[in-house]
C-alpha cells in the first residue's frame, strides 16, 4: 500500500476525515460539504501522528528540502510542526492568523533568524489562503519559505494557482483524490457516489474561483 493510501485510511479510522454521501455538513463559511476534516484529532492517536511525521521527513527527503527551521500554522499546524522539529533538532517558530492585539502584537512566536529557510507546516489546505498568509509573513519578517507542507489537500484547482501565483511551492501527504479511490476500492462508495464526490469537489472550485478573482 502506498504511503498517501495508507494515510488515508488511517485518517478515515479515527474519523480524521469524515464522508456524508446523502447528507452534507456545514462548514463554517457555510459551504455545505459532503466531506469533513479535522486533522486535530490525530494528536490523539501517537502511531498516527508519527506516521505523519514520517511521512514528511520522507517527502522532505525525496525533494531534497532543507530547512534551517520548522513554521507551524496556527493553531491545527502546531503539534504537527513540533513534532516534526523535534524529530529532526531544528528551531521551531508558529505563526498567527494576525499579530495579537496586545502585547507586543507579534504574529510570529518564537526566534525567526533572517535569511534562514523555513518549511511552513499546515494541517489542511482548501484554497490556500491561511498557508500562503502564513508564509507571506514569515518572508515578511525575514525567512526565506522553502516550502508548505500539509497533511491533507481538497485538491482545489484555486489553491494550485493560488500558491504559484504568491511563489510558494506546495506538497500534501494525502488529500481528496486518494480519499474517493480508498472509499471506492473499499466498496464504502459505488461509483456514482464517487463522481457526485468528484463533482462537487469541481463545483467548489468554481465557487473559489468566482469568489478570488
Amino acid at each position: 500500500m502506498q504511503e498517501h493510501d495508507h494515510i488515508v485510511r488511517e485518517l478515515l479510522r479515527i474519523k480524521a476525515v469524515q464522508i456524508k454521501t446523502d447528507g452534507y455538513f456545514t462548514w463554517t463559511s457555510g459551504i455545505q460539504s459532503p466531506i469533513y476534516c479535522d486533522n486535530r484529532l490525530t494528536m490523539s492517536y501517537p502511531e498516527v501522528r508519527k506516521q505523519i511525521t514520517t511521512s514528511f521527513i520522507k517527502r522532505m527527503n525525496d525533494l531534497q528540502i532543507k530547512p534551517d527551521m520548522i513554521a507551524g500554522c496556527a493553531t491545527a499546524g502546531i503539534p504537527h510542526a513540533a513534532w516534526l522539529a523535534d524529530e529532526l533538532n531544528l528551531p521551531m517558530i508558529y505563526v498567527r492568523s494576525k499579530p495579537k492585539g496586545h502585547g507586543k502584537g507579534n504574529q510570529i512566536e518564537g526566534e525567526l533568524e533572517s535569511g534562514k529557510q523555513v518549511l511552513v507546516i499546515e494541517d489542511l489546505i482548501s484554497t490556500g489562503g491561511s498557508s500562503i498568509e502564513a508564509a507571506q509573513a514569515i518572508e515578511k519578517n525575514g525567512g526565506k519559505v522553502c516550502s508548505v507542507f500539509a497533511i491533507f489537500t481538497y485538491g482545489l484547482a484555486t489553491a494550485e494557482t493560488a500558491f504559484t501565483e504568491a511563489g510558494f511551492s506546495h506538497h500534501t501527504i494525502t488529500g481528496f483524490d486518494q480519499l474517493v479511490n480508498a472509499l471506492l476500492l473499499d466498496k464504502e462508495i459505488t461509483e456514482n457516489e464517487k463522481q457526485k464526490l468528484l463533482k462537487w469537489r469541481e463545483d467548489l472550485g468554481k465557487i473559489n474561483s468566482r469568489f478570488n478573482s
